[in-house]
């Protein structure tokens, strides 16, 4: 799975920062980029492909390695209390390696999770955000979160009110549909970018930057692990 650290290089989070400065020389707006390894814990994935994993295992050894027990003229194999042992470590051993690699690789735990479930950890998730880094804190309520999680491929974009006020919320569910799209087409730095410019344009009219605008939140990527 793909970590927030490793998403963008130094030179590319420069550039993403900034087009937030760029940005907000034109508008009031406080822009607060922020990617996420992932939004939510998901344990449901490990569990069942550890048991798939497990009841595969289980076919296979009685595909495998039938028991013909009481044939006569026969006492090759092993114990019957032996062979239990060996069938049980083998698909406790199973179970293991399917909840790991349900908890490793993105692709399978997607795979297994229920997409809105997703839907809802990551739209949670930028709600949290939204208020632990202050966005909605601004003095003018010009505070807007670019938030993209990488395990679910999904972006939320959250506005204060009076940026919806001003911009409508229409505006704001455009410049996310814009993200995502350029997100899974495009460069993710380009992507990121051009929404951030696209809010500071649209913006610039409704809602300039005063003379005494002061800058309320860093402009900084926010990575989150």
């Amino acid at each position: 799975m793909q970590s927030a650290f490793d998403f963008l290089n130094e030179k590319q989070q420069k550039q993403v920062e900034q087009a937030v400065v760029d940005a907000e020389k034109r508008t009031s707006c406080e822009i607060v980029p922020v990617v996420a390894t992932s939004s939510g814990r998901y344990d449901r994935p490990e569990d069942i492909v550890g048991l798939w994993l497990t009841i595969i295992t289980a076919l296979c050894l009685w595909y495998f390695f039938p028991r013909n027990a009481g044939q006569g003229g026969d006492w090759s194999g092993l114990p019957l209390g032996v062979e239990l042992i060996f069938a049980t470590l083998l698909l406790i051993i199973a179970f293991i390696i399917g909840a790991v690699a349900g908890s490793r690789l993105g692709w399978l735990r997607r795979l297994f999770t229920p997409r809105q479930q997703m839907q809802d950890e990551v739209a949670a998730r930028a709600r949290e955000i939204f208020f632990d880094k202050r966005v909605h804190h601004t003095e003018g309520g010009t505070g807007i979160l670019i938030y993209i999680s990488l395990f679910e491929h999904m972006a939320v974009a959250l506005a204060d009110q009076a940026i919806i006020d001003q911009l409508g919320q229409s505006f704001i569910d455009q410049i996310c549909l814009q993200l995502t799209e350029g997100l899974h087409t495009g460069d993710a730095t380009t992507a990121i970018c051009d929404v951030i410019k696209e809010i500071g344009e649209r913006a610039s009219a409704s809602l300039p930057r005063a003379e005494d605008d002061q800058n309320e939140l860093h402009d900084v990527l926010v990575l989150i692990n």
